[in-house]
């Protein structure tokens, strides 16, 4: 059992899925209130992670963040290093990848709060923003517990776009699906099935819950890998 690259796994995917909170949430709001016709580009740019492979995403990322271009260079200076080839340039990758099982979940849960509460809260003297948070989210929290738990699930499974951002640096950028890989490839049957196993344990547990939170829910998108 590779216990390293596991808790890199959930330590990627717990930090993956709290960053698609925070710039998931207002994309999906907009999403979901806005009556301009023009969505639809951006509804389909959310949701190009469900057709393109991982490959083609994590290549595009890393000629994005690599050395060689501007963003590149001036993330190197920020920070001290090159994004690829860490575990913040998964992140990115992973934010990326699971962008769409985040932010369509949310955007369902918004779309399920009454729009007459909301304009009540507006005519009581409530801000745009108070009513977002004291009416809006907490009306819509299944949408959004949903999305947090789906992309959560996904990012554990993700191979393709973290092998081509990440390599194969155990300790740093070595997830679980990486080192089933490797442990196939090396003959080492037994070792892959202990980890294979436990992957698809809470890979089960985590869709069994993310279920049972969208039962008023109509969207659960679908990937393979």
């Amino acid at each position: 059992m590779d216990w390293a690259a596991l808790w890199l796994t959930a330590r990627l995917a717990f930090v993956t899925s709290c960053v698609l909170l925070v710039i998931g949430v207002p994309i999906a709001w907009w999403l979901a209130t806005t009556s301009w016709r023009g969505r639809i580009f951006v509804e389909a740019a959310v949701a190009l992670p469900l057709v393109l492979p991982p490959t083609v995403i994590g290549f595009y990322v890393l000629m994005a963040l690599g050395p060689k271009t501007a963003v590149g260079r001036w993330i190197e200076a920020l920070i001290g290093h090159s994004l690829p080839f860490s575990f913040a340039g998964l992140v990115v990758a992973s934010v990326l990848y699971s962008l769409p099982f985040a932010v369509q979940p949310f955007s369902a849960g918004f779309r399920s709060v009454n729009r007459d509460l909301l304009e009540a809260a507006w005519c009581a003297g409530a801000t745009r923003w108070r009513a977002f948070f004291r009416i809006a989210v907490p009306l819509a929290w299944p949408g959004l517990l949903s999305g947090m738990v789906l992309s959560f699930a996904h990012t554990l499974g993700e191979f393709g776009v973290v092998l081509m951002v990440g390599g194969n640096i155990p300790g740093v950028t070595r997830t679980v699906s990486v080192s089933i890989y490797d442990a196939v490839q090396s003959l080492d049957y037994a070792s892959a099935s202990r980890t294979a196993v436990v992957l698809l344990i809470i890979s089960f547990v985590v869709l069994t819950v993310t279920y049972a939170l969208q039962r008023d829910f109509r969207f659960l998108p679908t990937r393979g890998k």
